[in-house]
């Protein structure tokens, strides 16, 4: 079974930990990316995750396996819920797992969204498209500025 964990701040080095897959694998999108003197990537700040209500950091399992994770910006009266950081490891791509927990997080934070991502990451672009077009039957909004390709739509309508 496939599910959304919260993450407690005492496992913010399991997160640390995987994260370091994702800015790998983000690397290849954005060249000034290295790792630091000491072999690893430069940690997130997550202190934000812990003290406000309105972040949200999540593991994705696969029974009890440890598969990815997400952060997540919930909406405010100003702004949309945005998918800060979605990351499923590479062994478990393309089997419809990252579709099904944005179709659980879409649900689980009703609203307003909006989704980003970077021009050249195709697969992240591709994936998103195909997930909000099914998710939304096509009523979606998407465009490109300051070269990030953006998806906009409303849970509630749907």
């Amino acid at each position: 079974m496939l599910n959304l964990q919260k993450v407690r701040p005492v496992e913010e080095d399991v997160l640390q930990s995987i994260m370091q897959f994702y800015i790998y694998e983000f690397s290849k999108y954005i060249p000034t990316i290295s790792l630091g003197a000491n072999g690893q990537y430069d940690p997130f700040n997550l202190k934000k995750y812990w003290d406000d209500d309105n972040f949200h950091a999540f593991f994705v399992k696969l029974e009890d396996e440890l598969i990815g994770f997400v952060l997540i910006e919930s909406s405010k009266v100003s702004s949309p819920n945005t998918i800060k950081e979605f990351f499923i490891m590479a062994k478990h791509s393309g089997k419809g797992y990252g579709k099904e927990i944005a179709i659980k997080l879409f649900n689980m934070f009703p609203g307003f969204w909006k989704i980003t991502q970077i021009e050249n990451n195709k697969s992240a672009h591709t994936f998103w498209l195909k997930v909000v077009k099914e998710f939304t039957n096509g009523n979606f909004m998407e465009f490109l500025k300051d070269g990030k390709l953006t998806q906009e739509f409303n849970t509630l309508r749907q």
